[in-house]
């Protein structure tokens, strides 16, 4: 694994001076996976927080080939610049090895890019998608997507008299993605930041498709103070609300399990999104229902898949 001196070293393929949100994972996320990697990089990025905050004309913070894409494409966009570069490479008119890596948040890639990704993964294209997982579309004004908690308070599953927030589990897009078959798919956290590089340099070295699901916490939409972000982010895996694991070639490895687990109201206390659910000992009952039940079920597949 590369070394937090050799990483601190590498390129800086993400410039300062951008219109992120004080307190926001994502460029984190971006340093981290980009320097996971030594080899030129393009990069496909969906419309959303990251490429409003990142490119507003006439500036760019991306110091890496960058092509913009529809809040649902970034994927499709990716495999045909991949599927280009084989048939460059295959005629010798070019023999550099170029890493391609699409990023997208969670509305253009659990919901809007779900179609494009899960045909970039079948095609069997060389490339690595991460999502930054903020759990809600974010730039269009906190609206519920596949990837927002339950109960959590949006602007389109607000919390009152009618409903306490959204009422439905949020999807696992990660297990989706692993259905696929692909060679390597992952989840992290930029609270653990060395397991964050691990998994991108090891997705960097694989063939084929990779895919890396990565907790992004957006404080305007989770209501935390700005510098609670990665408190919050370890929170996340201590609760095992985002549990750490990597499928490689359809084995399943934790490669983090808390000591003490804690008990999700750790997590949900910090956020104002859940303020609506901290006196309703039914509905934390419930977040804690299903996050044990998931966290069984990863615990008896890496057993399965093991053997």
């Amino acid at each position: 694994m590369v070394t937090l001196k050799e990483l601190s070293r590498r390129g800086k393929e993400l410039a300062p001076g951008h219109r992120a949100c004080a307190g926001c994972m994502f460029p984190s996320i971006i340093k981290m996976v980009l320097n996971a990697t030594d080899k030129p990089v393009v990069v496909a990025n969906a419309t959303g927080c990251m490429e409003v905050v990142t490119t507003i004309f006439p500036y760019t913070s991306w110091k890496v080939s960058w092509i913009h894409n529809a809040f649902e494409n970034a994927a499709a966009t990716i495999s045909g610049v991949e599927a280009a570069y084989q048939v460059l490479k295959k005629k010798g008119k070019i023999d550099k090895d170029i890493k391609f890596v699409a990023f997208g948040g969670d509305g253009g890639t659990y919901d809007i890019g779900l179609q494009a990704l899960s045909g970039a993964l079948e095609r069997g294209h060389d490339f690595l998608y991460v999502c930054y997982d903020n759990q809600a579309y974010m730039n269009t004004g906190i609206q519920r997507s596949g990837a927002t908690p339950f109960s959590a308070h949006t602007m389109t599953s607000p919390a009152g008299k009618a409903i306490p927030g959204k009422q439905q589990k949020r999807k696992d897009l990660t297990e989706i993605v692993v259905a696929h078959g692909i060679p390597y798919a992952a989840q992290a956290s930029p609270g653990y930041w060395a397991d964050l590089v691990k998994k991108a340099e090891k997705a960097f070295s694989i063939k084929g498709p990779k895919f890396l699901n990565v907790l992004s916490p957006c404080p305007p939409g989770w209501g935390y103070p700005e510098e609670k972000g990665i408190e919050i982010a370890k929170l996340a895996v201590e609760t095992c609300i985002w549990p750490l694991y990597e499928v490689e070639y359809g084995k399943y490895r934790i490669t983090y399990k808390p000591k003490n687990k804690l008990p999700v109201i750790e997590w949900l206390k910090l956020q104002r999104r859940f303020k609506h659910i901290l006196n309703n000992q039914k509905l934390i009952d419930e977040f804690q229902r299903q996050v044990d039940e998931t966290w069984e079920r990863l615990l008896k597949l890496e057993e399965a898949t093991n053997k």
